[in-house]
């Protein structure tokens, strides 16, 4: 596994280890050693996946201080443009935004430390996407952004949305508890 700075501060685009043959292929996503050498949070709060249909939008979705998460997020099979943006209040980068297509062919995955807000399009037919988290999921410390407020050309005009995610207030009328 090595990993890649990426624009937003902390954030890092991680080739994780891939290993293929006549079977198929082997994807080793997760070492603690590896991601506390290259300073990342330990992630050993939950692990789980999503399968999304072509259009499905999830985002931006984040966990709100004393709850708030590191992640990593990869696309196991299927492809997504998965989106991120900082919404540290002490950043330079307060508001920017960086788009990474990942796919299950590539090994890629994201990590993205608390205080920045994550969500996915799916390109593909189908697409799998897994999650681990630095801290449990929490109900009450739940929070997302309105995938369509904050100056990102999604390439998609009317995306199939949960209703959570449709009620998610703009990132103009978010106030942010990140420091």
């Amino acid at each position: 596994m090595h990993t890649e700075a990426l624009a937003l501060p902390g954030c890092q685009l991680v080739h994780l280890d891939r290993f293929e043959d006549a079977r198929g292929c082997f994807v080793k996503t997760y070492q603690r050693a590896a991601f506390e050498a290259a300073g990342m949070e330990p992630l050993e709060g939950e692990s789980f996946y999503t399968v999304s249909r072509q259009g499905v939008l999830r985002g931006m979705h984040f966990q709100i201080p004393p709850a708030q998460h590191a992640k990593l997020v990869h696309c196991q099979a299927g492809r997504v443009l998965d989106v991120f943006i900082d919404l540290r209040r002490g950043s330079p980068h307060y508001g920017q935004h960086q788009a990474i297509e990942l796919s299950g062919d590539t090994g890629l995955a994201l990590y993205l430390p608390a205080g920045i807000a994550h969500g996915f399009l799916t390109l593909s037919e189908q697409a799998c996407m897994s999650y681990q988290v630095s801290s449990p999921h929490s109900p009450a410390h739940d929070a997302g952004i309105r995938w369509d407020s904050f100056g990102f050309d999604w390439p998609i005009a009317q995306p199939v949305l949960s209703e959570r995610d449709q009620r998610h207030p703009a990132l103009a009328d978010f106030d942010s508890p990140f420091a």
